[in-house]
């Protein structure tokens, strides 16, 4: 056991000793060392009840004869980390998380580990570790929030606060009805209720077969998922015993299992990004080419909120990711047979899956025959840009519309709140990418207020920052290259005409390359905003969306 460096022989009597002052009994230093990699924080309702499910892992670990060891990862929460600069941490947290994990299981040379985790940034980049040290590891993600309900009607987190803000604005609804939707949305704890990146990063690490069946969907106040929380503390023993470590379950074709998926169930723009790293992290190849080639052939066969009105729980109920899965292999569209850290392979959880077909729809009877999701090229981005197809009405899948440009997101915010948007108008919000941000912020609150406000359908917005996995309406992110590095998109003027087209993935600046060129020559060089500290260091060695935003 790796484990062995610190506890075996004469020369680590210092080390034993540390470990007993820490409570380690003499016989269980012959255990295998496990940590439970723990993202547990007040601050965040996906991660609040994670004490809990602590405990359940600890109990698992001991049942199956390790030795388990609790430490703590840092955490963002998206949705409060919206719409300020709080937000620029967000993306650069990931490899922060990473970093840690890396950190104490090499420091302690642990011989496996559990990660627990649920938001957004915070399992990529406990995937991420997984893929660098290479050690047997069990992802636990603490599942999603109930719906809300006020008067008789489903809430969830983006349509009850977010969007509610918009309405509120454009005079739908009064204070004391806002107040009530900001009350009820969120009623519990765990992920937001849809299909945000949360719960997107959850389902595709289960359909990479990181964590055991159904530990995506399932409730976060549910006892099914202290249940699954217990069995993955047995099962990281057998895995360490067995010497399966996340190589053995992770390559190209588990991550070509992880895009299909994606692109059928419509999940969250910023899986792109995050797929992109742990291929990085692996050292597999994998690019944004390979989504849209997928993009081309596969259908959406599940519509989850933002897009439409069913939640993590209805899918749950439906048959989760195996469910999913199972419709998907049997329409023989690529799913690969591949191993899983439950000691089965992906066939034999999801060919006996339970489907109810009202909610996963069968191949042949897609909810669209798009993809959830798209890759965009054009003049405006050379080197491709994301939408979230699903979050798209089809009546806008051609919009032409007028440039309203804005150098971020509060300048955007600021005309959005005064009404300066119209119907017809492109908002363009640049210099928030990977660099320029620094951080690629989100920008949740400017879509939601479009929508909010009834401009959903009728103007769009593009940008070389992120879009929320609630994201919904003609969005246009991750444009590559980006401002800060003299993307194109740093040379759009007020007024300019742009052209979007879904059906041939394509995104344009109606202005001549002559014209381009001339304004080149005008364009004043970048200067990084952030001079100390983190961003200023994630600024300066981020690379660019198309490549995962990796650092």
């Amino acid at each position: 056991m790796r484990s062995d460096n610190i506890k075996k022989g004469i020369a680590h009597t210092p080390h034993r000793g540390l470990l007993m002052a820490a409570g380690v009994s003499r016989k269980n230093m012959n255990a295998p060392f496990i940590g439970i990699a723990s993202s547990f924080t007040d601050l965040i309702p996906g991660h609040a009840g994670m004490r809990e499910l602590e405990r359940q892992i600890e109990k698992g670990i001991h049942t199956g004869g390790g030795q388990a060891f609790i430490f703590g990862v840092p955490a963002i929460c998206d949705g409060i980390a919206m719409g300020h600069n709080g937000m620029r941490y967000s993306l650069p947290s990931r490899d922060l998380i990473a970093d840690c994990i890396e950190t104490v299981a090499q420091g302690h040379q642990l011989d496996g580990l559990v990660l627990l985790t649920n938001c957004d940034k915070i399992t990529p980049g406990m995937l991420i570790a997984a893929m660098r040290l290479n050690i047997p590891c069990i992802v636990v993600s603490a599942g999603p929030m109930l719906e809300g309900e006020s008067r008789c009607s489903k809430l969830t987190m983006i349509k009850g606060s977010f969007e509610a803000v918009g309405k509120f604005r454009n005079g739908e609804i009064d204070e004391e009805r806002l107040l009530e939707l900001e009350e009820e949305s969120c009623p519990t704890i765990g992920s937001c209720q849809g299909m945000y990146t949360a719960n997107t990063m959850a389902c595709l690490t289960e359909a990479m077969g990181m964590s055991l069946p159904l530990c995506a969907t399932s409730s976060a106040v549910s006892s099914k998922k202290r249940r699954i929380a217990f069995e993955s503390g047995v099962q990281i023993v057998n895995l360490v015993k067995n010497d399966v470590k996340p190589s053995d379950i992770i390559d190209r074709e588990t991550l070509e299992n992880a895009i299909i998926c994606d692109l059928a169930m419509g999940g969250s723009t910023n899986s792109i990004l995050h797929l992109l790293a742990l291929a990085n992290a692996g050292d597999i190849k994998l690019s944004i080419d390979d989504f849209d080639k997928w993009g081309k052939v596969i259908h959406q066969i599940l519509k989850l909120d933002p897009a439409a009105n069913p939640t993590m729980t209805e899918f749950h109920y439906a048959g989760g990711v195996p469910a999913l899965m199972k419709n998907l292999i049997d329409a023989n569209v690529g799913i690969k047979n591949k191993n899983t850290v439950s000691g089965l392979k992906t066939f034999d959880i999801c060919t006996r899956a339970f489907v109810n077909k009202d909610l996963i729809h069968s191949y042949d009877k897609p909810v669209t025959i798009q993809p959830g999701l798209g890759i965009l090229y054009g003049n405006i981005a050379q080197e491709g840009c994301v939408t979230k197809i699903s979050g798209i009405d089809p009546s806008c899948y051609k919009f032409e519309g007028i440039a309203k440009v804005f150098d971020c997101e509060e300048d955007a915010m600021h005309a959005l709140e005064n009404d300066l948007i119209k119907s017809g108008d492109i908002v363009v919000i640049r210099y928030e990418g990977p660099k320029g941000g620094p951080g690629m912020r989100e920008m949740l609150a400017p879509t939601s207020l479009l929508v909010g406000k009834g401009l959903g359908k009728t103007c769009a917005l593009i940008t070389d920052g992120r879009f929320s996995g609630g994201t919904r309406g003609i969005c246009i992110g991750h444009i590559c290259p980006e401002a800060a590095k003299g993307g194109n998109i740093a040379l759009i003027n007020d007024g300019d005409k742009i052209a979007i087209d879904i059906e041939t993935r394509s995104i344009n600046l109606l202005v001549s390359d002559q014209e381009l060129e001339n304004r080149r020559k005008n364009l004043k060089s970048f200067n990084l905003k952030s001079k100390s500290g983190y961003l200023a260091k994630y600024a300066k060695t981020v690379q660019d969306a198309s490549h995962g935003a990796i650092v």
